[in-house]
């Protein structure tokens, strides 16, 4: 049996990926629905394709949730020794875990993605809702790569900090409050926050994008990166940690 179909197994034989994933869509789903379902007449014909997926970065924050677990649970209940007893090769155990929650994260993103764009179609009927420019089609299917490298990020943590509670904590803080409070600090405040790993996230996805209701056109361009190179920084901040968290993993006790 490979690391693959054993992680992926572990991965399902508990009850929290399930239940994140349900959260993760609901959430995300329900909040386009209410973004634009309230939307009549000439609001309704301001709806973007964009403003469906006002809920899909808080499912984002659920996903993460979900991946950190899936390395903290097994800390928790020690059956990450086993693990390493039965896979002395603890970076291959680790890798494939992390390409098992990945992959399903990437999958989670863009169910949360069109569903969200398919029920925002629905209710606001009078829009023009056509995904027909280059930043709609990067929005839409860019979801899947943020989702699987947000997920790596999770695992990252997960693995450094091993204990569920402050990995969650610093996975929730660190996008919501950190990045958002950053420009606060006099001087380089701005500087720092355009060289953020989740704002260049956002870049990737909401630079370009027409907001409609939010009043906001390309949201996101305040950052240093066209969209697909904040991409590359995202997933270079990503594996960077994930490689640290391997090695560290690698090198301490269980």
């Amino acid at each position: 049996m490979s690391l693959i179909t054993v992680e992926r197994i572990k991965l399902f034989s508990t009850r929290s990926p399930w239940w994140c994933m349900i959260v993760a869509a609901v959430l995300s789903i329900g909040l386009a629905a209410l973004a634009t379902g309230f939307a009549s007449g000439p609001d309704e014909l301001r709806v973007t394709p964009a403003m469906t997926q006002f809920g899909v970065g808080l499912g984002q924050m659920v996903i993460m949730v979900m991946a950190a677990l899936a390395v903290t649970t097994e800390y928790r209940f020690g059956t990450i020794r086993t693990s390493f007893q039965a896979v002395p090769q603890r970076v291959a155990l680790l890798l494939n875990k992390t390409i098992v929650v990945a992959t399903l994260a990437a999958v989670v993103g863009l169910v949360a993605s069109w569903g969200s764009w398919v029920v925002g179609s629905l209710l606001a009927s009078g829009a023009d809702m056509k995904i027909d420019t280059a930043a709609e089609w990067r929005l839409m299917f860019g979801q899947g790569l943020v989702y699987g490298l947000a997920a790596i990020f999770a695992v990252a943590v997960g693995i450094l900090i091993r204990q569920s509670a402050g990995a969650i904590a610093i996975l929730i803080l660190w996008p919501l409050l950190v990045e958002s409070l950053l420009p606060l600090i006099p001087k380089i405040g701005d500087d720092l926050q355009k060289w953020t790993p989740f704002t260049n996230a956002n870049q990737f996805l909401n630079g370009g994008q027409d907001m409609g209701l939010a009043g906001a056109d390309a949201a996101g361009a305040s950052t240093a990166l066209s969209p697909w190179w904040a991409l590359a920084y995202f997933a270079a901040w990503s594996i960077g940690i994930l490689v640290i968290a391997l090695i560290t993993a690698s090198k301490r006790d269980a």
